[in-house]
């Protein structure tokens, strides 16, 4: 299963971002994709704090238009919220332990255990962060595939 990071439903929702068109169709296609697609509740969270801050966007995204977002994501039927669950601490350890992923590394560290836990197939991501996460696999579906090969390559 595909799951979606922050970054992806930032860029499709912000029609003023230079990766909208791009992100909204790799959001649509994962959504109607076999099996359709997940998305961490961490990633909405952050969505919500990104798109509606003023500092970040001029203006920002009203909070209503903002939940609507969400609301949408989350009652589509073919969209899997993923939390933690029982292991998590374990799998969040494992992901901390290397030393080198601390402070704002922690939260895609939590990201990285709750699509680990759940078994995602691939992230889908423009963030080069995540790649501190060898055993998280994490497609940048904005970049096309190399010739004679299909779908999006890692990022």
């Amino acid at each position: 299963m595909i799951a979606l990071d922050t970054n992806l439903l930032v860029y499709a929702h912000r029609e003023d971002s230079p990766h909208h068109l791009a992100a909204a169709q790799a959001l649509r296609a994962a959504v109607v994709a076999p099996g359709g697609c997940a998305i961490p509740w961490p990633c909405l969270h952050e969505f919500l704090a990104v798109v509606t801050h003023p500092r970040i966007y001029d203006p920002p995204t009203p909070v209503v238009t903002a939940l609507a977002a969400v609301r949408a994501l989350a009652e589509a039927p073919s969209v899997h919220l993923l939390g933690e669950g029982p292991g998590h601490v374990e799998t969040l350890a494992r992901l901390l332990e290397s030393g080198a992923v601390v402070g704002p590394r922690v939260h895609d560290a939590r990201v990285a255990a709750i699509c680990l836990a759940h078994g995602v197939d691939a992230l889908w991501s423009l963030d080069r962060d995540l790649s501190w996460f060898p055993s998280l696999t994490v497609v940048n579906p904005l970049v096309s595939a190399p010739s004679g090969q299909s779908g999006p390559r890692p990022a």
